[in-house]
């Protein structure tokens, strides 16, 4: 065999490893996504505001749920603080979450309330000592904007109820997000609904609030949706507001590239005068379901008193049968 020939197979050889390769990425069997180290008992959870102000005088029962944990609370300089709706000015949000990003004794970071701000700070954020050492970041509706920018780092973090909703939160939303901190939710088997599209899939799961889903959309923030696993919620939109982000999602070319979707709470919707004529679920699956992925509708998880703990930027695997649905937490590589 002449050089030429040696060196025409050397570069075959490398172009097939690469197909099996990026192959495999598509096939979601390869998934490299990083779990912050899971909680024990003495590490202290910080607790901040990144959107809309919340009082520091209203927490008392989440100190209390935190200590039953074993764990210690460290409340940030945010909480209580105003400008207007917000919890202070962008610096002062930025600055105290930044403190608790860099400080190493903070081994999670728990938001206090969404609403709307979270987006005002994120590009102010540095996330260069998050990255080498990891805290898991919990929260869910605004803070949709954290998970998705923590995710694209290829680290994992928490959906899950926050301060402003623990009074009304179900015994298993807070037993969850337990879990999901101490490394032991492993799955969920949910009921059947009607609009449930069968099937088996697996992949990454991403995603949160629709709404700020749309709102990144073109940003350095938008998710990448290749083979994943979406979830969506939302709460509070009128009914033409959700057809126009899920048409942003098709137009955007993000339903073609996902694997599955689990559709949670879409809670107090509203319409016009002259009604839209759909609710939530029904636009969401008029959207989609050309595309016959497999489809959990009515997950328990969202602005709804049994938010359950979702663990995004981790590898799930969902399969959607007539008697009920089951979503596992695939073990970390």
């Amino acid at each position: 065999m002449n050089s030429k020939s040696i060196i025409t197979l050397f570069f075959i050889s490398i172009v097939l490893g690469l197909l099996f390769i990026t192959s495999s990425f598509q096939d979601g069997k390869m998934y490299k996504t990083i779990p912050p180290p899971y909680l024990k008992q003495g590490d202290t959870i910080a607790i901040v505001a990144t959107a809309r102000k919340y009082s520091d005088t209203l927490l008392t029962e989440t100190i209390a749920l935190i200590e039953s944990w074993g764990l210690r609370v460290k409340i940030g300089k945010s909480v209580g603080l105003s400008d207007n709706q917000l919890a202070g000015s962008d610096q002062e949000r930025s600055h105290d979450f930044q403190i608790q990003l860099d400080n190493p004794t903070i081994k999670a970071i728990w938001c206090v309330k969404g609403g709307y701000g979270t987006v005002r700070i994120i590009d102010s954020l540095d996330f260069t000592q998050f990255k080498k050492k990891p805290k898991w970041i919990i929260g869910f509706s605004d803070i949709t904007v954290l998970h998705a920018h923590i995710n694209n780092m290829h680290i994992q973090s928490i959906h899950a109820i926050m301060p402003i909703n623990l009074e009304k939160s179900s015994e298993e939303a807070k037993q969850t997000l337990y879990k999901s901190l101490f490394g032991t939710l492993k799955k969920y088997e949910i009921s059947t609904h009607p609009m449930n599209i069968l099937g088996k899939a697996e992949g990454v799961l991403i995603g949160g609030n629709l709404s700020i889903l749309y709102n990144l959309t073109g940003t350095p923030t938008m998710p990448d949706y290749q083979d994943k696993i979406l979830y969506l919620e939302d709460l509070d939109e009128y009914l033409y507001h959700v057809d126009r982000m899920m048409m942003n999602l098709e137009r955007s070319g993000a339903l073609k590239k996902i694997k599955g979707i689990i559709v949670g709470g879409m809670t107090e919707m509203k319409d016009n005068t002259i009604p839209w004529g759909k609710d939530a679920y029904t636009i969401i699956e008029g959207i989609t379901k050309k595309y016959s992925i497999p489809t959990i509708y009515n997950f328990p998880a969202g602005h709804i008193d049994d938010n359950r703990a979702l663990i995004l930027g981790k590898p799930v695997k969902m399969e959607v049968e007539k008697e009920c649905s089951t979503l596992v937490f695939l073990e970390d590589e």
